[in-house]
């Protein structure tokens, strides 16, 4: 480990080399935890998990080749078509969401890219929830500069566009769009003030130098994204993707662990395919640095563990939901959930610790 610059000083780099990262996986396992400890715990409360939601507020029909996607039209996989729900049914379920304790709210529509009208309702639905309390992420495909800036006045919080996996391993995966597309669509969020909300899929196929290039690409954008879902695949029959092998558990926490170390300050977001997963290796991979989950029991079109479920294993593990963000005061610097403990006043500490 010597060799490894980890940042003890709290630094957050954004040039990390490849190598490095490299290195990052092939720690031994107890060391590449510690060191994964050690960096979660200088940034965020041990035992608190932001708690999102997700809804599909518009279903299948995609024209995208996803391998492993059963929203793609060109796979059949048994997937119901569904418009675009209306504004009052997303807010309802958005209220549901807040009622179980979910702080940030998000919605999800199978496109390639958002016509202007359906823009326009996703907007109206933004608000809405935002009116609610709840922080607003939404994934609608790609984004044109435009666009992005048009879902930042509506007053989205963040926007989810996953890189999916590696730029060598990408086109075995998806032919309908490029990489660089990914990586413009973001630029795009950045550039419109949105908060990037930006991952991969574990256990498509993909060797360990892919995760790590997948990693290396998300710590090395010009700012690293606030939220990093790391997703194990599910796999749909009907998908390309159904048979592969199934990856090393161990494997999916050294991903969460190296992401923790590499991004750490964002919430690195245990994400789909919990449903799959024991008590046991969720609380591994919350050892390594996972400190955000979906909650409910879909994640867009596939299965996820029950709120009660999640709420005993949090109660095993003494864990709680992160609270809310605290409201922005104009004319103070604005105070997040994520904001690192020493830079806080002992009022606002004391605060977080009654909730």
């Amino acid at each position: 480990m010597a060799g490894l610059s980890f940042q003890r000083s709290g630094q957050v780099r954004t040039d990390w080399s490849l190598e490095e990262v490299r290195a990052l996986f092939e720690l031994p396992f107890a060391d590449l935890i510690f060191e994964a400890q050690q960096v979660h715990r200088r940034e965020f409360k041990p035992n608190e998990v932001q708690v999102s939601t997700l809804l599909s507020i518009k279903t299948g029909a995609c024209p995208e080749d996803c391998a492993y996607c059963p929203q793609s039209v060109r796979y059949d996989t048994g997937l119901e078509r569904e418009a675009l729900l209306d504004v009052e049914t997303v807010l309802e379920n958005a209220r549901l969401a807040r009622a179980n304790g979910a702080t940030r709210f998000c919605m999800g529509a199978a496109y390639r890219n958002p016509k202007r009208h359906q823009l326009a309702a996703v907007a109206e639905m933004i608000r809405g929830v935002r009116a609610l309390g709840l922080e607003t992420c939404a994934t609608l495909g790609m984004l044109e500069p435009e666009q992005a800036e048009e879902l930042k006045a509506a007053g989205l919080d963040y926007y989810n566009h996953n890189l999916d996996t590696s730029a060598g391993f990408y086109g075995k995966v998806i032919t309908t769009r490029t990489y660089q597309d990914r990586l413009d669509t973001l630029q795009a969020v950045r550039d419109a003030g949105i908060k990037v909300c930006c991952g991969g899929i574990l256990g498509m196929g993909e060797t360990r130098a892919d995760r790590a290039e997948l990693l290396h690409t998300l710590a090395t954008l010009p700012q690293h994204p606030d939220s990093v879902p790391i997703n194990q695949l599910v796999q749909v029959a009907g998908t390309p993707l159904f048979g592969t092998a199934p990856l090393d558990p161990f494997d999916f926490v050294r991903t969460i662990a190296v992401a923790r170390i590499l991004m750490p300050r964002s919430h690195v977001r245990l994400s789909a395919g919990r449903s799959d997963m024991s008590d046991e290796l969720q609380a591994l991979c919350f050892l390594a640095g996972a400190n955000s989950i979906f909650y409910g029991d879909r994640l867009l079109t596939t299965d996820n563990p029950a709120e009660d479920q999640d709420r005993r294993l949090f109660e095993r593990l003494g864990m709680r939901p992160e609270a809310a963000p605290v409201p922005h005061i104009p004319g103070e610097a604005p105070m997040t959930a994520n904001t690192r403990p020493e830079s806080r006043s002992a009022d606002s500490v004391e605060l977080r610790e009654q909730r």
